[in-house]
């Protein structure tokens, strides 16, 4: 600084304008020192960091360079720079120190924060993870590390002990958790929806509770906003998201296939063993000739084997209607362009209820629009519905009114002959 003035001196200039000029030019210099560190920071240094950590067999490595620690730990030079240049301006330097000291203190709690990233993505990577998960105890310590960094950085520009901070606001916290109750609720339910993924804008979420179903399009301190399909709006407070259950169908979004489970119901006493004429009439079936053809073979081997008396059904195996129609169902989903191939596809038969025998679809559709996939699930089951005759089978139904006028019909006709 004394050159500088010094050289001004020299060229005759005024005292006043020496002073102003000198400490643009120093500025300058400084600033000018401060872009080739952070240059060299940056591009020399950071980049042999990165080579070095990069050409390392170990994983954590990729990951720090991945988190770009080192990247974020490099603005620390202008400003040490900035910081240890501050005597140069005596007017000014108590603010100039508090300044840089500031971005200090905030670039090293961002350091620190991708730090504990770093340390839970390579610990995920091990399979201990899976048992013992200790995110939790990352998101205490990330909330632990930001308010400490928050109380450092006001006790810093305000020239204080952080203690007598902690002092005041241990008097004040029982009034601000009474006046802030839903922002600080709002604000530790959103920590947590954000650390966990739990609800982005644009998912589907279902949550009875508050007759929400529909699209979020909006997350704010305290409410998440959903438009639900009947284009109604509902708001739900951040914190029930955490405190109460919901749904979020973004799973099945990303998956690319849809959920189908539905039963058909089939009248137990249509159940019964397939005569030959029937199956003749199943050989016919494009989606049942292999399964019949092997299937007989299978039960005429096992029946020979065993010696089986064939004068009674009862013995040995036998092929039943049912049994038939389920693998034709199955049959039938595996050769539906509609259907995912690649998810899980099972026609099961469930526990018998008084409503007859309950035959399960489960399978996924390959589309997951709504309109879509409801066309699908519909053309499947009208299809299921009316080749059951076929099989020999009823599907099961409560008695209607046609049925007890057509009853009514029967008796009368029967009384008259």
């Amino acid at each position: 600084m004394d050159f500088i003035r010094n050289q001004l001196e020299e060229l005759g200039m005024s005292e006043p304008s020496i002073g102003y000029l000198s400490n643009i030019i120093m500025i300058i210099f400084i600033a000018m020192i401060s872009v080739v560190a952070n240059y060299i920071a940056k591009k020399i240094v950071l980049k042999t960091i990165n080579h070095i950590v990069n050409s390392n067999r170990y994983r954590w490595g990729n990951i720090i360079v991945e988190k770009k620690l080192f990247h974020k730990l490099s603005h620390l030079v202008p400003a040490i720079i900035i910081y240890y240049s501050a005597y140069i301006f005596p007017s000014y330097q108590a603010l100039v120190e508090k300044a840089a000291m500031t971005y200090m203190i905030v670039v090293m709690i961002t350091v620190f924060n991708t730090l504990l990233n770093v340390f839970d993505e390579i610990y995920r990577s091990y399979e201990v993870s899976k048992i013992r998960p200790i995110k939790g105890y990352i998101q205490v310590a990330k909330i632990v590390l930001f308010i400490i960094g928050g109380i450092i950085v006001i006790s810093n520009l305000i020239g204080q002990n952080p203690l007598i901070i902690l002092s005041g606001l241990g008097a004040l916290s029982a009034v601000l958790m009474l006046v802030f109750k839903d922002s600080i609720l709002g604000l530790v339910a959103g920590v947590q929806l954000s650390s966990n993924d739990m609800v982005r804008v644009g998912d589907w979420i279902e949550m009875p509770k508050y007759n929400a179903d529909g699209d979020v399009i909006d997350i704010t301190l305290n409410t998440v906003k959903v438009r639900n399909f009947d284009k109604t709006i509902t708001m739900i407070p951040s914190y029930a998201l955490i405190s109460d259950s919901f749904r979020n169908w973004r799973g099945m979004q990303v998956s690319g296939g849809r959920r189908i489970k539905r039963s058909i119901y089939i009248d137990i006493s249509s159940i019964r063993f397939c005569t030959e004429e029937m199956v003749a009439e199943f050989e016919k079936i494009h989606y049942l000739t292999d399964y019949v053809t092997t299937k007989l073979e299978e039960i005429e081997a096992y029946n020979v084997e065993h010696q089986v008396n064939r004068e009674s059904n009862v013995n040995g195996r036998q092929l039943t209607n049912v049994g038939v129609f389920r693998e034709y169902i199955h049959q039938y989903l595996r050769n539906h362009p509609k259907i995912n191939q690649d998810m899980t596809m099972i026609v099961r038969q469930l526990a018998p209820e008084d409503r007859g025998l309950p035959l399960e679809i489960y399978a996924f559709s390959n589309d997951i629009n709504w309109s879509v996939y409801e066309s699908v699930q519909a053309d499947i089951f009208d299809h299921i519905f009316a080749v059951a005759q076929t099989f020999g089978l009823r599907a099961f139904q409560n008695p209607t009114g046609h049925d007890i006028v057509q009853l009514k019909e029967k008796r009368e006709y029967v009384r008259e002959y």
